[in-house]
């Protein structure tokens, strides 16, 4: 019977601790679970940010307009007016960005139109296109 013991003790020590598969599949199972339901929420907020910032650059370059109109008594004809002096006047005082002109966060440029004395400006959202809904909507001030 000594045998016997000793022999289990042997088997016993021998066996090694560890996860089995069954229990690691189980994990993963539940960590797919976790970022099925997660994904759609990060995916939303980083649409809703892209939006925030397209309409932060609008701000920006409308007060930029602004003051461009102030100096030189009318909005530019491109959005590079506020960076070269296209008009020659003496009262224009730009460069009126500290950097080049952006582009909207889905890296298009902005569309702007202005006649002198009114000026529009807005993007066209994720797809590029005019028009469209949700993330895909026309975005201006």
């Amino acid at each position: 019977m000594r045998i016997n013991k000793f022999k289990k003790s042997i088997d016993n020590s021998e066996r090694q601790s560890g996860f089995t598969l069954i229990e690691i599949l189980v994990v993963m199972a539940i960590i797919g679970m976790l970022a099925v339901m997660v994904a759609p929420n990060i995916f939303r907020q980083q649409a809703g940010a892209q939006r925030d910032a397209a309409m932060a650059n609008i701000s920006t370059l409308s007060a930029a307009l602004d003051t461009h109109r102030l100096d030189a008594g009318e909005y530019p004809d491109s959005l590079d007016g506020l960076q070269v002096n296209h008009s020659g006047r003496a009262s224009w005082n730009g460069p009126y960005l500290r950097r080049d002109v952006p582009l909207d966060p889905w890296n298009n440029e902005f569309v702007y139109d202005a006649d002198g004395r009114e000026f529009t400006l807005l993007s066209y959202g994720a797809d590029g296109e005019r028009g469209g809904e949700g993330d895909d909507a026309d975005i201006s001030l």
